[in-house]
């Protein structure tokens, strides 16, 4: 028996609205195309109460039919469905974007309003696959609100008398779009099925809304065979971008859709072509749907862009570039900078920006790129800038580091001459005190500057430092050679650390040049330090230990120390491991370079103090190392992450030629990863699996870099100003690019096998023996290493099942090849480069990308104002060498020695300015996401990818539930003591402010 079929829904909202849509029709809701237009008024006004039923309710023929009659044509069977789109706004606007946010709002109600379009995953065999046009003037059809000729034209006089300036785009925006209503606008032909365009409702009435989060929606009615979306096109007809955070459709058989967006959509003016967001469902590319391969690939083409042209700000586009960007040669030869990447000065690549190239060089492609000076904005795409919530987090430093940076720049430009420590005294006021000053210098500045004391009373809380927590346990814990040692194991950098092999230890560098390479160390120096082992002995029971700075600062020395206020060596440290577990310093040799090439060079050992003038002898090699140490940290280890911080507080507490800072970057975290992320976002859709896996993990580097490329690594920029190289920073950072950066080297274990510090052991938990037992950064970082290691194991599993599925995913290979052979040029042809063959491949991939972005970041970073907070625990720059006897300053040292210490160490203001940055680097902010944190639960639709995720995240709690096991182990005594610091940089969580703990998820 034939039957007709009618528009079908199910009740949004249970009991009375699924009762009134019941009694209005046969159906749920009757089909408006058989009602008189009083009905379909009707049945339109009730639709946002009714979403697709799971089956079609099946209606008795009429009676004619049953009677014999011919059957009427069957209705098409049809479903309606919801997008619900969630659309995160603004915090703070200023009076101009709340103008534009009323305006849209109106020109929404008037019919200029944000489109929606379904893509089924499904193909329509009966449409060529031919692109949608882009939108005309034709008539809009579905969107809500009343007709133009009803438009309230006294709303519109009032409006332009408060906003005259606005009257003509008011008017051209009528003119524009009068007559646009109607029911949809039809969605061109083209491979995939698509819905017609519908309207988001609501963005007029909730204009004044003031969540931050506000959600509208879009109805949609489709054929029943238009099978499961798997995309949703966004076209944005207002006048300014906005931001949506997810959308889900609803109505459909298979069950919500999810659509996981975070993303501006930039306004028709800017980009005519809608934005395509693809469902949380993963897909390798050979199993994509029929309906989304061609939206796939085309995606990918727009986001590498075409490689011309200067990038605008609101584009999306990837591609690489060299760094020729950190000099500005028009200004004169002094800011020229050489280019870092190519066969000089080998680097990774970085975001291209295409800005014009500078007038100075004899051909173009001698040219540097032109700069873009802060606060103007840099490039990078879209998405990749920081939210709302981080930059207000860095406004708040910005104004702490004004304040706290104010008194000593006044001091330095009124007094210049008492720009330095007078004893730890004054160091020590900066924490109990603040900024107030002695009285006569008061009285000085109270002179000249009268509004100085007002400054000082209204603010004295700000102007105070908080305690490091280095100095918060033990005041003088510093100064023990014990606490000295026990940071290169559980301090800022412990990632220096290595085994001595060989006695005595020797260079690398070209003798021919630097002299002969054995280090000036002879048994006779340590033998008494030994415990009565033989320096064989020692070594062979794998107790003697080293830091080495030498070879990495011996080129650049002359340079370093020709300039004013920088002084440094290339230093060795060696330690021995005492039966206690502990190291203790036995030796520091201080080098510098022959006068000639060849010749004999200066080479100077210390050995522990026997009095009090090697003592202090003793602190100024000790404060030497902890120079190169910082330094190292800094340009290799620590290359610029966490820059994010540093920028406002910067431009609010420096001029362009105000004293240094702490610049805290990582070459090994943001530079060379740099590469890994641009090639991910050109060649792997956002529907691959391992792209929605690294996708956390990549969160604002790329902005990071780009802001550090304009204030932090470029020509007199924070660097060079705040450590001992100076302008030579970058060229030290690419001598160890070229000299030590290997990928198959950067993992935990690889790492620790390469320095000595452990060996393979089959039968330990992690497949390795720590040499030092208590050695709180491997023992902690395995924990992690570990837990990431078997989550993407498990990840990979269940998407690849054999090494074909491997080297048959188009985009994965792409991506990897991309990355060696573009984003690191310079080192394509090293024979060390991983393969990328088999699941195992991969898997041991992703745990080194994930390793550096979340743990080793960590460990580098949030110990800085702790540990680094006080300076004489940690001097970023050096301003003397060490006096011998004989030299003018050999008196000094021994007439004053307090005061020659600090002299030598950054100056008043330099101090200050340090405090001021690392104290923001090293807050973590309130919406920071830690290791095995997902905020957006719906980041994929596999439900073996979230049961792998979940048991990541439980293994994770563990770990840090042994890591505060170990804290509170007595025989732990590189982490538990009297006034020694417990080790909780690897600690997972942390709550927001300075907590020496936390391991977000990025960089």
């Amino acid at each position: 028996m034939a039957s007709s079929v009618e528009l079908v829904r199910r009740p949004f909202l249970p009991g009375a609205a699924a009762k009134a849509g019941r009694d209005r029709g046969g159906g749920l809701c009757s089909s408006a195309r058989n009602l008189p237009v009083r009905r379909r008024r009707s049945l339109r006004s009730t639709s946002a109460v009714c979403a697709l039923a799971e089956r079609p309710v099946v209606t008795p023929a009429p009676a004619a039919e049953r009677a014999g009659a011919a059957p009427p044509e069957p209705h098409p069977q049809i479903v309606a469905a919801r997008a619900v789109v969630t659309v995160r706004r603004r915090r703070k606007e200023d009076a101009k974007q709340r103008v534009v946010e009323q305006l849209d709002a109106f020109a929404d109600r008037i019919g200029r309003s944000v489109l929606l379009e379904l893509v089924s995953t499904e193909t329509d065999p009966s449409k060529a696959p031919v692109p949608s046009p882009p939108p005309t003037r034709t008539a809009l059809e579905g969107i809500p609100g009343p007709p133009l000729l009803l438009f309230r034209h006294d709303l519109c006089f009032s409006f332009s008398l408060s906003f005259p300036f606005l009257l003509p785009l008011l008017f051209h925006s009528l003119h524009r779009f009068h007559g646009s209503r109607g029911e949809n606008i039809p969605a061109g032909k083209g491979g995939p099925k698509r819905s017609k365009r519908s309207a988001l409702v609501g963005w007029f009435d909730k204009k004044d809304v003031k969540a931050e989060k506000v959600v509208y929606t879009a109805e949609f009615a489709v054929d029943a065979s238009f099978g499961e979306p798997g995309a949703v096109t966004v076209l944005n007809r207002h006048t300014r971008e906005f931001f949506v955070e997810s959308i889900v459709v609803e109505g459909f058989p298979s069950g919500p859709a999810h659509f996981t967006c975070n993303s501006w959509v930039q306004p028709t003016r800017v980009d005519r072509n809608p934005r395509v967001f693809f469902t949380n469902k993963p897909y390798l590319p050979a199993e994509t749907p029929p309906g989304l391969r061609d939206l796939r690939l085309q995606e990918l083409d727009d986001l590498r862009g075409d490689g011309a042209g200067e990038r605008r700000i609101t584009d999306r586009a990837y591609d690489y570039d060299v760094y020729d960007d950190l000099g500005h040669p028009d200004k004169g030869t002094e800011f020229a900078r050489p280019v870092l990447g190519g066969e000089r000065m080998p680097y990774p690549r970085r975001m291209r920006t295409g800005r014009p190239r500078t007038l100075t060089g004899k051909q173009a492609h001698e040219r540097a790129e032109s700069r873009v000076e802060y606060p103007e904005p840099i490039y990078v795409s879209r998405d990749e800038e920081f939210e709302e919530g981080k930059n207000e987090m860095l406004s708040e430093g910005a104004i702490k580091a004004l304040l706290h940076n104010f008194m000593p720049l006044l001091v330095s430009s009124v007094s210049p001459d008492i720009n330095d420590f007078a004893g730890f005294h004054d160091v020590d006021n900066l924490f109990k005190e603040g900024l107030r000053l002695k009285q006569a210098l008061q009285d000085q500045l109270f002179q000249k500057i009268p509004f100085v004391r007002k400054i000082q009373e209204n603010s004295e809380g700000l102007l105070r430092y908080d305690t490091p927590d280095i100095i918060k346990k033990d005041k003088f814990a510093w100064l023990r050679d014990d606490e000295f040692a026990r940071q290169a194991l559980a301090g800022i950098n412990p990632v220096n650390i290595e085994r001595l092999q060989a006695f005595p230890p020797t260079s690398k560098l070209d003798p021919a040049v630097y002299g002969p390479p054995e280090s000036a160390i002879t048994e006779a120096h340590i033998i008494g330090q030994l415990d009565g082992m033989s320096v064989q002995e020692a070594l062979q029971d794998n107790r003697l230990y080293m830091l080495d700075f030498h070879d990495i600062f011996l080129p650049f020395l002359d340079r370093i120390n020709a300039q004013d206020g920088r002084k440094a060596y290339g230093t060795r440290t060696l330690f021995f491991l005492t039966a206690a577990g502990t190291l203790k310093p036995i030796a520091i040799e201080l080098c510098l370079p022959p006068m000639t090439d060849g010749c004999k060079r200066a080479k100077r050992v210390f050995t522990p103090p026997a009095d009090a003038t090697s003592n202090w002898l003793w602190q100024l090699a000790k404060a030497h190392v902890c120079s190169n140490d910082a330094g190292v940290h800094q340009l290799v280890n620590h290359w610029y992450a966490s820059a994010i911080l540093c920028i406002p507080v910067i431009c609010e507490c420096r001029g362009r030629n105000s004293p240094p800072l702490d610049p805290c970057c990582r070459l090994r975290t943001h530079a060379c990863m740099e590469p890994f992320i641009i090639a991910a976002h050109r060649q792997m859709s956002a529907m691959h699996p391992i792209f929605k896996l690294l996708k956390p993990h990549m969160r604002y580097t790329l902005k990071i870099n780009a802001l550090a490329r304009q204030i932090l690594i470029n020509g007199d920029g924070v660097i060079e100003s705040g450590f001992t190289p100076g302008r030579y920073c970058m060229e030290m950072s690419s001598f160890a690019y070229r000299e030590l950066w290997r990928l198959d080297q950067e993992g935990l274990p690889a790492d620790l096998i390469r320095r000595g510090m452990a060996v393979e052991d089959p039968s330990q938990p992690h497949g390795l023996r720590l040499l030092i037992k208590d050695y709180p950064y491997a023992t902690d970082g395995l924990l992690l290493w570990s837990a990431i290691s078997r989550w993407c194991d498990a990840y990979v599993a269940v998407y690849y099942t054999s090494d074909e599925a491997v080297q048959n995913d188009t985009e994965l290979q792409s991506w990897y090849a991309e990355a060696v052979q573009t984003g690191h040029e310079d080192k394509r042809d090293a024979p060390w480069w991983p393969r990328l063959s088999t699941p195992s491949d991969l898997a041991s991939l992703l745990t080194t990308l994930l390793w550096l972005t979340s743990a080793q970041h960590a460990a580098l970073n949030f110990g800085q104002y702790p540990l680094g907070g006080y300076i004489p625990n940690r001097p970023p720059l050096m301003r003397r060498l060490v006096p011998a006897e004989g030299d003018p300053e050999y008196a000094h040292l021994v007439a004053d020695p307090h005061r020659f210490f600090l002299s030598a160490l950054p100056s008043l203001t330099q101090t200050t300015t340090f405090m001021t940055v690392i104290d923001t680097l090293s807050t973590h902010s309130a919406d920071e996401e830690y290791l095995g944190e997902r905020p957006d639960e719906a980041w994929t639709a596999d439900p073996a990818a979230l049961a792998a995720a979940r048991e990541f995240a439980d293994e994770v709690r563990r770990a840090e539930e042994e890591i505060e096991r170990r804290n509170a182990d007595t025989a732990r005594r590189n982490r538990c003591g009297a006034g020694v610091l417990p080790y909780e940089l690897m600690a997972p969580s942390s709550g927001p402010g300075i907590t020496c703990r936390g391991v977000p998820n990025s960089s």
